[in-house]
């Protein structure tokens, strides 16, 4: 699923190795860039984080607010930084194609074979775990990403 989602980077010009900070409302996210186009980045990556984090979690993805009214989110936070005052940029974000980027962990999963199967797979010494995933790329039509 992709999504695009409000944003706002601030730059505080200041000397720091990160003047531009970053809020995505929606998601109550807030990190920060060392140049506009790193802070984009940085949103992006925070926000498929985040997102696929609440899917792990069977939690729905807030709708992206529109301008006004994330406008008005904004300007009610501003106790500390007043995101205000930064440029509204809207990021997008492949959730599925994030989460083929970055969850590599492997799974552990229980397949039933018949036993003469096995034996051959075993005596042609091939890579079973390998060959299921190459089959479940091919069923579900997707490209292995590295």
């Amino acid at each position: 699923m992709k999504q695009v989602y409000p944003t706002f980077i601030l730059n505080t010009n200041d000397n720091s190795d990160h003047p531009f900070l970053v809020c995505v409302p929606d998601l109550e996210i807030f990190t920060e860039g060392d140049s506009f186009a790193n802070a984009i980045e940085m949103a992006r990556d925070a926000i498929g984080l985040t997102g696929i984090s609440m899917e792990d979690n069977g939690e729905e993805l807030p709708i992206p607010s529109k301008q006004e009214a994330v406008l008005e989110k904004v300007k009610r936070d501003t106790e500390i930084v007043d995101f205000s005052e930064g440029i509204l940029t809207y990021v997008d974000v492949d959730f599925s194609e994030y989460r083929r980027k970055v969850d590599t962990r492997t799974v552990r999963r229980n397949v039933a074979l018949p036993s003469w199967l096995n034996y051959e797979a075993d005596r042609a010494g091939v890579n079973v775990s390998r060959i299921l995933q190459e089959a479940l790329m091919s069923a579900l039509k997707l490209e292995r990403r590295i």
